[in-house]
This record gives structure tokens, sequence and C-alpha cells, in this order.
């Protein structure tokens, strides 16, 4: 079992790492912390691109200089990021690595983990409150990527109670197997939820108890988002778990509408099931 952890200098970063923590003393795994420099950040910007005509040499040399002395401080950036985090785990009693990259998320993020974790925005977060992060929708839409993605939320707070948002469709039923699979819920109490009148809740409940989960089911009224939203703040839940596509005729072309609220609404982690 391998944790794969994103940070970046965001406000999300300390969050990820405990959660990450969370997660890797109840499997039993390490982490590996990965940090990506974007292009720019790594210097690969030609910032002397416009300058050919007419230009003089020295300013050109300066530009070169200013364009290194930019990748040097990504570098450092990068390196103190991966150091903090490393902290964050040893404090917690988990093992870490970091991996230090530059160029696109994607094509560095490798294959050999089986969870990631990921803030639910990236250093924007404070000029778009309302968006997820750009990285966190291209790592759940992206089909290279099969493993359960957990997004963490502003703050962490250890997880005793979780919600599991079940709409009976296929990826609510491979939800529910992975929770029964995973030693990570065991000794968690789980609730199974369902808004509306929807097929496959006491199946669903059953499969949990029998892995020796301390499972009940719950039906509710109302918009999912809205009502799934409010029945994590009223009643404490720690985590929401649900699938990363909802069960309907029109899908999303990124994630299912539902998720997508969930994620934005709710001040919990979510772990999202693909």
């Amino acid at each position: 079992m391998k944790i794969i952890a994103l940070v970046d200098g965001s406000i999300y970063a300390h969050s990820v790492c405990d959660l990450a923590a969370w997660a890797g003393a109840r499997l039993g795994s390490g982490v590996e912390l990965l940090h990506v420099l974007g292009r720019r950040e790594a210097g690969q910007q030609d910032l002397s691109g416009s300058l050919r005509l007419g230009a003089r040499t020295a300013l050109l040399e300066e530009l070169a200089a200013l364009d290194a002395q930019r990748a040097k401080l990504g570098m450092q950036r990068g390196r103190a990021i991966l150091e903090d985090g490393k902290a964050v785990l040893a404090g917690a009693g988990v093992a870490a690595s970091t991996r230090l990259r530059h160029g696109d998320l994607l094509e560095e993020l490798g294959s050999d983990f089986d969870l990631i974790v990921i803030g639910k925005r990236g250093e924007a977060a404070n000029f778009a409150k309302g968006h997820l992060g750009s990285n966190l929708e291209r790592i759940v839409r992206g089909t290279s990527v099969p493993v359960p993605v957990l997004v963490a939320a502003r703050k962490f707070a250890p997880v005793s109670r979780v919600l599991v948002a079940f709409d009976g469709g296929p990826s609510a039923l491979r939800a529910v197997e992975h929770i029964a699979d995973s030693p990570l819920y065991q000794g968690l109490e789980v609730t199974v939820v369902t808004v509306g009148d929807v097929a496959g809740l006491a199946e669903a409940t059953q499969r949990l108890t029998a892995a020796g989960i301390a499972a009940k089911g719950l039906q509710v009224a109302g918009q999912p988002d809205a009502a799934l939203g409010k029945l994590v703040e009223k009643d404490g839940f720690q985590m929401v778990v649900m699938g990363a596509y909802g069960h309907s005729r029109i899908r999303n072309l990124i994630i299912g509408s539902t998720t997508t609220e969930m994620i934005r609404s709710v001040k919990v982690p979510v772990m999202l099931v693909r």
C-alpha cells in the first residue's frame, strides 16, 4: 500500500499532510510527498523571446540571469515545502519520502500508488473560493489515475464518523466495496445515506456490516448536495465517501454535479472512489 500526497504552497498544504498522516497510520503505509513545479517556476519561460530585434546584449543577458534566478528560487521553495510536509508526517509517526519535479502534474505523477491525497484548491484558493483546484479536476477525470482520491478540506480533524453518499449507481457500489475492503474504515462509525427512495440501501449496509464495520442506513429528503451537506454539518460527520460520478442520465463532462457541489460545500475531507 502506498499513499502519494500532493503538496504546494497553498493554505490546504498542512491539512493535506495531516490527512495523509492519518491515512498512513491507519493503513500502515508510508507516504510520498510530491511537489511539481510549473513550467514557469522551473525556469522554462523565455523572457527574451519578444526582444530579438534591436535589444541590447546586456538586457538579454540580464533577462536570462533573472530567469535562472527564478528557477533556482522555485526549486528552493519546493524543497522547503516538502521538508515542512515531511516534518508534519514525522510528528505523526509516519515515514515519508519526498519528490520534487517540474512539468505537467499528470505526467510526473506516475502510477505506483494506491491512494492520492490532494487539497480541494491550490495556491489561488483565496482568489477562487467557489471553484475547485484545476489539478483536482484533472486527476479525478483522468483515466490514467484509477485509484481513490482523498480531498483535504482547509482544516483536518481526526475521523471517527463517516457519511457514505449512496445513489445506487456503479460508482456508489464501488465506494461501498472500497470501504468494505479497506482497513482505513475499520473501527469507524459509517452511515450510508440516500436522498429519496434509492434501491440497494439495505444491501449496501449489510455488505459493510458483514465486513466488520459498524454501519447503518439512513434516508433523507431534499436536493442531494444540499441535504447531504446539511447532514454532515448537523450530525458532525468528519469524512464523506462517494463515487466520483453520479448515477444520472446526463453525466457531467468533468465530475458529477452532486460530487462537485459536495466537495465545494462541506468542510470535511471527501474520499472519491473511481
